[in-house]
C-alpha cells in the first residue's frame, strides 16, 4: 500500500494558513471539495465527524505532527488532504506543541480494517525525523509530492 493512493494530489497545501485546529481541518476539507473528492453540502458533516474524534482525545501526535481522521457515511472512498503549516497550528498536541505536519484522514462508515493500515502506514512515516523535516521545509505540493514518493517506496 502506498499513501499516494490515498493522498489526492491536489489536495496538498504546503503553507497552510490557519492557526486554529478548526480552521486547519475546515482549510483541508476545502481542498478535497475543491479537488472533487467530497461533496461541498458533506463538508459540515465531514468536520463534525473530525471534531467528534478529536474530542476522543487529540490527533496531535506529538513531534510537530497531527493526524485528524474520521469515518462518515458522505464518502465511499479513502481520501488524504496533506498540509504543512509555518507557524504552526495550536493542536491540542499529546506533547503540548505546536503542530507543522497535518495529515487529513476521512473514511467511509464501513472501512475499518483500510483506515487502520492507512493510519498506521502514515504514522509509520511521520515516526521518521529527517522526513518530517523535509516535508516541513517543502515549499510546494510537487515538492511533498515527490518527498512522499521517495519515503514511500520502502
Amino acid at each position: 500500500m502506498k499513501i499516494m493512493e490515498f493522498l489526492c494530489k491536489d489536495a496538498i497545501e504546503a503553507n497552510l494558513q490557519a492557526t486554529k485546529k478548526k480552521e486547519v481541518l475546515k482549510e483541508l476539507i476545502d481542498k478535497l471539495v475543491t479537488a472533487n473528492k467530497i461533496k461541498e453540502d458533506a463538508k459540515e458533516k465531514i468536520l463534525q465527524a473530525l471534531l467528534e474524534r478529536e474530542k476522543l482525545g487529540s490527533t496531535g501526535i506529538g513531534q510537530g505532527v497531527a493526524i485528524p481522521h474520521a469515518k462518515t457515511d458522505k464518502i465511499t472512498e479513502i481520501v488524504c488532504a496533506f498540509g504543512t503549516s509555518r507557524n504552526g497550528v495550536e493542536f491540542d498536541a499529546l506533547d503540548g506543541e505546536k503542530v507543522y505536519i497535518i495529515f487529513l484522514l476521512i473514511a467511509p462508515q464501513d472501512s475499518a480494517g483500510m483506515h487502520l493500515k492507512v493510519l498506521a502506514k502514515i504514522s509509520r512515516l511521520l515516526k521518521d525525523k529527517f522526513f518530517r523535516q523535509v516535508l516541513r521545509e517543502a515549499k510546494t505540493s510537487g515538492e511533498v509530492i515527490k518527498i512522499i514518493k521517495e519515503e514511500d517506496t520502502y
